[in-house]
């Protein structure tokens, strides 16, 4: 993906409108490109400022004192004498009879000289690609046949053949050739430290088929974060804020969550995964839990006015007392 794609797909993204698919495109995308994390964070601090406020409706009367004051300044100006309305009116008659031929004409030309181009560029394309063809056959020799490999009787594990593709027995003999593909599973080990290990964890907390995968991979990465063990925004970091966004299952959303503390104050894409799950989150107590989290940063203008916005029009009771509290507790903006 490039960054004019990941620009068009960013504002999309922000409002919760892409695909689950495209969304993790993105993100991949934004973990080494620094203009369009730039962008989003732009984008999701223009959201959240937008969301502080009240939607101001317009005045019912809006539209009646427009038109009103329309009307009056169209009434203020000079009126034409009958001469000038009956020149203008031939002159608009005259302009769309000729448009229409002259349209039509320069349409037919210009659609004649587009073919005619068209058409002797795929000759040419047609014939340098058949002299390149000729010549490339020409010169390469003909490839010879491999035999596919041969495993001895008795050393084939069931476990690892993926399906039979074939059986072909030899006439008059005992002979049997029997093709297959083999699937054969990978096992690494090591220890967190190692980045084969953090890589193939960080690719387990995206797996769609498996809860159970995505638990496990996003608890180890969590721990490594919250004991400061080499959680880079452009790792680690990056694949817990994309638990946290999108996944489906409240504890791994809170296990990624959790992961995520120690770094609310210093990196700011962190703090609004944050906001964005108090906002967004289906589970209270992840919204609570993010609340609790944002105490480092609490008399931050951003967080502030989400406060404020939760504490006033939250549906969660609940939410909305532990909102005020906190802004009860900080009362002068920063």
């Amino acid at each position: 993906m490039n960054c004019e794609i990941a620009h068009e797909r960013i504002v999309t993204a922000v409002y919760g409108e892409l695909t689950d698919e495209l969304t993790h495109q993105l993100e991949r995308h934004m973990a080494v490109c620094t203009d369009c994390q730039q962008e989003r964070e732009q984008i999701l601090a223009l959201k959240l400022l937008a969301d502080a406020y009240p939607l101001v409706e317009p005045d019912a009367n809006l539209i009646a004192r427009s038109r009103l004051r329309l009307e009056e300044a169209l009434d203020a100006l000079p009126p034409r004498r009958w001469y000038e309305r009956f020149a203008q009116s031939l002159r608009n008659n005259f302009a769309s009879v000729l448009a229409a031929p002259v349209a039509a004409c320069l349409l037919l030309v210009l659609g004649a000289g587009a073919g005619a181009f068209g058409s002797y560029w795929l000759a040419q394309k047609r014939a340098a690609h058949s002299v390149s063809t000729l010549q490339t056959v020409q010169a390469t020799p003909s490839p010879q046949p491999q035999p596919a490999a041969v495993a001895p009787a008795g050393t084939v594990a069931p476990a690892e053949i993926a399906n039979i593709s074939s059986v072909v027995r030899q006439p008059n003999s005992q002979m049997v050739e029997v093709r297959y593909n083999q699937l054969v599973p990978q096992r690494i080990q090591g220890s967190m430290q190692d980045p084969a290990i953090r890589q193939l964890l960080m690719l387990a907390s995206e797996n769609a088929t498996s809860t159970g995968v995505r638990d496990d991979s996003v608890d180890l990465l969590a721990a490594e974060c919250r004991n400061a063990h080499g959680c880079k925004a452009t790792g680690i970091r990056d694949a817990l804020m994309v638990a946290l966004r999108y996944d489906k299952n409240a504890e791994v959303r809170e296990k990624a969550l959790q992961g995520l503390e120690p770094y609310v104050s210093e990196d700011m894409r962190v703090r609004d995964s944050v906001l964005e799950a108090l906002l967004n989150d289906s589970d209270p107590r992840i919204r609570t839990a993010a609340i609790n989290i944002l105490e480092p940063v609490e008399a931050d203008t951003s967080v502030r006015q989400v406060l404020y916005t939760v504490a006033n029009s939250d549906r969660n009771p609940h939410i909305r007392t532990v909102s005020r509290q906190v802004l009860n507790r900080v009362p002068e903006i920063q």
